[in-house]
């Protein structure tokens, strides 16, 4: 019936564009640069506008088509290039073929002869510099086009699935040939928070790290007011021009002030106000239309992750963006392999996207008591995960779909991801050799920790392994009368992804003697001594697998490295939104069009078993696992946008971090707590360009 419903539309759209030729002109340039412009792509942000100009209603209708699927690019570039005069018939012929239309349909159906060709709005806007520069000065700006109806709430991160169309960006500029558009916002929110003991100005969760204030927020709940634009973003979109016309170059560059702040003597007084500009995306991508249906793809760079970043919180906080509170995300270089297949030419529009990644290994930096500084990044978070010497493999299955035929409102995706990785620790002999392999100390006295047996089983050192491991299920849902949005996931040592309560790893020293203590300065670059358990780089250990009373006399074959662990942790969020002015018919063109509301709840939790394993030991957490057991939030969120480029919203929201059970380790206010709240009230701008 809906097929049946789609044909009988466009053969009177059909029988309109051959009776009424003479709407042609600038009313139709008009037309065509609406419908270029509704064929933008949501996750690059670039214009897709597949035609070349030219052609009247035909091109106008061509755009349609290609946008609904009916037609592929190639077929509307064929369509309108053919003859003048002749390119309604070819059209015609190519939705009979289809089966889009019969010939029943068409009887009375015929081009008009005297159809104008007037130069289209796309036309102007590819037009060179040269061309341009002789256009009359006073030539009135271009405007956005307005939808006819409210659009409906889109996800705040839409899967990559349609790829993108060859001379689909609308460039600001050109260089060499080569398309740019700069894109980003501009954002400044005020924040009240009714505790924030760490002193960040966002949601941090519940490890007060300030010495001596660890687990306590003084005599007060140490509430704090924040006002920060280092939300801002900048970025730009890249075309690079093939002589092929089934190959599309495309590629991306952003960075925002969310980084730290500088440290420079010129600064340290007002290195509040200086913030540092950092690099978020910076990828290149190629596409291969292999036919109709079906696009290849290879990307390079830094981009989101697969696994953790394809459902993110639509919240107005973003500087951490519900981290440690079920948002699980990342950004990381790689090397992403993808397909777009197309499946049969229903009105829904089906689309299934394999992809896979090699990844930069990485394990995640967390601050620790007596933090080591960039030692400690590089050894814990680059070298712990490069050390492993094997990539990062990760996988996302996902299917696009139009649930919502109405205008308006983006696809529907549902999607799966996983990932597998690995991190190791170095210890070369020259972290021990000094405390264990020598019988004397400098001093000459004997060295009470001496155990030759230990360094005849590791003469060169040794090295100790943990796995990572996720899965993801999300969906995102967009009606015209609400959105859902919501992820769920499970994993092993998922602290690079913000998730398990900034829990890694541990070291099992269950069933193990002798565990001898001494200084690791080796290739992971992380040193301690603290005359207790040994907690070297990366938390390895050695040990004896045997009862032996006397301590360093673990006979040579029983000396072992303490297996490490990582802790795994569970969690997801659910998002819904309500597009207020839709609901309530608001004028597009008008002030209250863009009044939106959504409601946000997130968890994050480690497992029992891991939180209360009593083989665990220290490790390079200073704490392993450390005693969180879940961090949980919840959020109302109000949008109203003035117009495109200005957006208000105000949020309140709740952030709370629970410690294993029976532990009332936090002091809120002088009171012996198991739960840490945060209630923020956040209120800003955005202007966005």
């Amino acid at each position: 019936m809906l097929a049946r419903l789609t044909s009988w539309l466009l053969c009177l759209l059909l029988v309109a564009m051959a009776a009424a030729p003479a709407l042609a002109g600038e009313n139709n340039a008009a037309a065509n640069a609406g419908a270029a412009a509704t064929t933008a792509e949501p996750a690059s942000g670039a214009a897709l506008n597949p035609l070349p100009a030219g052609g009247g209603n035909v091109t106008a209708l061509l755009g349609v088509l290609v946008m609904k699927g009916v037609l592929a690019p190639s077929e509307a570039k064929s369509i309108e290039s053919a003859a003048p005069g002749t390119e309604f018939q070819a059209l015609l012929d190519a939705l009979a073929r289809k089966g889009v239309v019969s010939a029943s349909d068409l009887s009375g159906v015929s081009p008009s002869s005297s159809e104008p060709a007037p130069t289209s709005a796309l036309t102007a806007s590819l037009a060179t510099p040269e061309t341009q520069a002789a256009k009359p000065a006073t030539a009135p700006p271009p405007t956005p086009p307005t939808p006819a109806v409210v659009p409906a709430i889109a996800p705040l991160r839409v899967l990559p699935v349609d790829p993108p169309v060859k001379d689909g960006l609308k460039a600001a500029f050109t260089m060499g040939g080569v398309k740019m558009t700069p894109y980003g916002f501009i954002k400044a929110t005020a924040a009240r928070d009714s505790s924030m003991p760490n002193g960040d100005d966002f949601p941090f969760v519940g490890l007060f790290l300030t010495t001596p204030q660890t687990f306590s927020t003084g005599p007060t709940k140490d509430p704090e007011f924040h006002l920060k634009a280092r939300s801002t973003r900048i970025g730009a979109n890249f075309e690079w021009p093939d002589i092929s016309s089934k190959i599309v170059l495309t590629g991306r560059i952003e960075g925002d002030y969310e980084g730290n702040f500088s440290e420079v003597d010129n600064r340290d007084v007002s290195s509040i106000r200086s913030n540092a500009f950092q690099l978020r995306l910076a990828w290149a991508r190629l596409d291969y239309a292999a036919s109709d249906k079906t696009d290849i793809y290879f990307e390079g760079g830094q981009d989101w992750t697969l696994f953790g970043s394809s459902a993110l919180m639509p919240i107005l906080e973003t500087t951490f963006l519900g981290a440690f509170y079920g948002d699980i995300y990342t950004r990381s270089p790689q090397f992403q392999f993808g397909l777009v297949q197309k499946l049969g030419s229903s009105s829904r529009n089906f689309k299934l996207a394999p992809t896979f990644a090699l990844m930069m290994p990485s394990t995640g930096q967390i601050l620790k008591l007596g933090a080591e500084g960039l030692a400690g990044q590089i050894g814990e978070a680059e070298r712990e995960g490069a050390d492993s010497g094997r990539p990062e493999v990760e996988a996302r299955l996902a299917l696009q779909f139009q649930l919502d035929p109405a205008k308006g409102v983006a696809p529907a995706q549902v999607f799966w991801s996983g990932f597998e990785s690995r991190r190791t620790s170095i210890v070369p002999i020259v972290s021990y050799e000094s405390v264990l392999c020598d019988s004397t100390l400098p001093t000459g006295a004997p060295n009470p920790n001496y155990a030759p047996t230990y360094c005849g089983a590791f003469p060169n050192g040794f090295t100790a392994s943990s796995t990572q491991y996720g899965n993801q299920l999300g969906i995102q849902l967009p009606t015209r009368w609400f959105t859902i949005v919501a992820s769920a996931y499970r994993g092993d040592d998922l602290r690079f992804f913000f998730g398990g309560q900034v829990n890694s790893f541990a070291t099992d020293t269950s069933g193990l003697t002798n565990i001898e203590p001494f200084v690791a300065t080796g290739a992971s670059g992380f040193s301690t001594l603290d005359g207790g358990p040994l907690a070297a780089a990366g938390g390895a250990v050695l040990g004896c697998n045997v009862n032996v009373a006397t301590p360093q006399l673990c006979p040579q074959g029983n000396v072992v490295v303490a297996h490490q662990r990582p802790i795994r942790s569970f969690g997801g969020f659910v998002n819904v939104g309500f597009p207020l002015s839709r609901w309530f018919n608001a004028n597009p063109k008008g002030h209250n069009a863009g009044w939106q509301i959504l409601f946000t709840a997130g968890k994050d939790q480690v497992e029992h078993h891991d939180l209360t394993y009593a083989g665990y030991t220290s490790n390079a957490n200073t704490l392993s696992p450390l005693p969180l057991l879940m961090g949980k939030m919840f959020a109302g969120t109000l949008y109203y946008k003035l117009n495109p480029w200005c957006q208000f919203g105000f949020e309140q929201s709740v952030y709370g971090t629970r410690l294993a059970p029976g532990l009332n380790l936090y002091s809120i206010a002088g009171q012996s707590s198991n739960l840490w709240q945060d209630h923020r009230t956040e209120f800003g701008p955005v202007f966005t360009f």
